[in-house]
């Protein structure tokens, strides 16, 4: 139970049927990508990433609850979404499909439906095609520029390729988790202090975007070490994750309050609900003994609660500190559901212990 009276499983749920409530479109078998969406008029863009978390959003509901009211949604929103994709899962840009395989993935585990698993191997051997020489190797960002790879396009996919080794125990998805980390540990994290660059040779220059400091890219660097660490149990795993944890903190939490900082609308809407997602995976791992990953989740998630949503409608602003203004973009949404179930989860892990 949180200092506010209702226990973040609580929190978790009632933004979870805000969601449903202010985004879900059953004509389109999609959400809207904001609110207010009037008949459906903002459904101009295709946000396939956006898509992927609301996957991932589901699935953490379903964890939770066991309700079949998430699976159904699940099932409605992979026809959706596979419709509107023109009957295939892959796409242009390798990142997205990372993130789709990744919800898809885990909504199989969870229900054992085939045709997730089927439309997770389908985008996999798609994704696999991203690997190439250039900048001596990595996954490229998008398909059509091959040379500019980025943290954003492989940490996810060691962080699939490993759960597909988890899953069903294929030995080459392991050797791919580890060879993407290999490349990107040396190329796109920061030697002296573990802090993960976005990208590099975006302009065809070789440079590193060493100044494009994301909460997004800590997060998946977090998430693809502990994937490592949790298979392997190899001590050097675990040091990049706290090393990178360290680093995530120092630079980016506001020393005062303790929130991670609004990154503003769009794409960047989501980029602190995949930070905090994989943070409090690792927490969780008693063996790493990461309490301030467990402290950044729970601070943030209070000041989500207490100062950053509007309480008769539960929506999030893309400031966790502050309650949003007009529109919300529904990757901003999704940030704030992905925190409140990770506090629920953090809060369950504490009442077992």
């Amino acid at each position: 139970m949180n200092q506010l009276g209702q226990s973040w499983s609580e929190r978790a749920e009632q933004a979870q049927a805000a969601l449903e409530r202010h985004y879900w479109n059953g004509d389109i078998r999609m959400y809207n990508i904001e609110t207010p969406c009037p008949n459906g008029a903002c459904n101009t863009i295709f946000h396939y990433w956006w898509m992927a978390h609301a996957v991932e959003a589901l699935v953490d509901g379903l964890e939770r609850t066991g309700e079949t009211h998430y699976s159904q949604r699940l099932s409605e929103l992979f026809d959706g979404l596979l419709e509107r994709n023109g009957g295939s899962w892959p796409n242009e840009l390798y990142d997205d499909m990372e993130w789709m395989a990744i919800g898809w993935l885990r909504a199989f585990a969870v229900t054992g439906e085939e045709k997730y698993k089927k439309a997770v191997l389908e985008l996999w051997t798609d994704i696999q095609t991203g690997w190439n020489d250039h900048m001596g190797g990595g996954i490229a960002w998008q398909k059509s520029q091959l040379d500019y790879k980025n943290t954003p396009a492989n940490a996810p996919g060691v962080i699939l390729a490993a759960r597909l080794y988890r899953q069903f125990g294929n030995q080459e998805d392991l050797e791919w988790a580890k060879r993407i980390y290999r490349w990107l540990k040396d190329n796109l994290v920061d030697p002296e202090s573990g802090f993960a660059w976005d990208g590099m040779n975006r302009l065809g220059d070789g440079a590193i975007d060493k100044d494009w400091a994301f909460t997004y890219c800590q997060g998946v660097v977090i998430g693809a070490a502990h994937e490592l660490y949790t298979i392997t149990k190899e001590a050097a795993y675990g040091e990049d994750i706290a090393r990178t944890s360290a680093a995530a903190i120092a630079r980016l939490v506001d020393p005062t309050s303790g929130l991670l900082p609004d990154e503003g609308p769009g794409d960047a809407g989501l980029f602190k609900g995949i930070l905090v997602r994989y943070a409090a995976l690792a927490a969780l791992d008693s063996s790493l003994q990461l309490q301030n990953l467990t402290e950044l989740v729970q601070i943030n998630a209070q000041a989500l609660w207490s100062q950053g949503r509007l309480a008769d409608n539960t929506l999030f602003g893309t400031g966790w500190g502050s309650a949003p203004e007009g529109i919300v973009q529904l990757g901003t949404q999704i940030s704030g559901v992905i925190l409140l179930e990770m506090a629920a989860k953090l809060e369950a892990a504490a009442e077992q212990r």
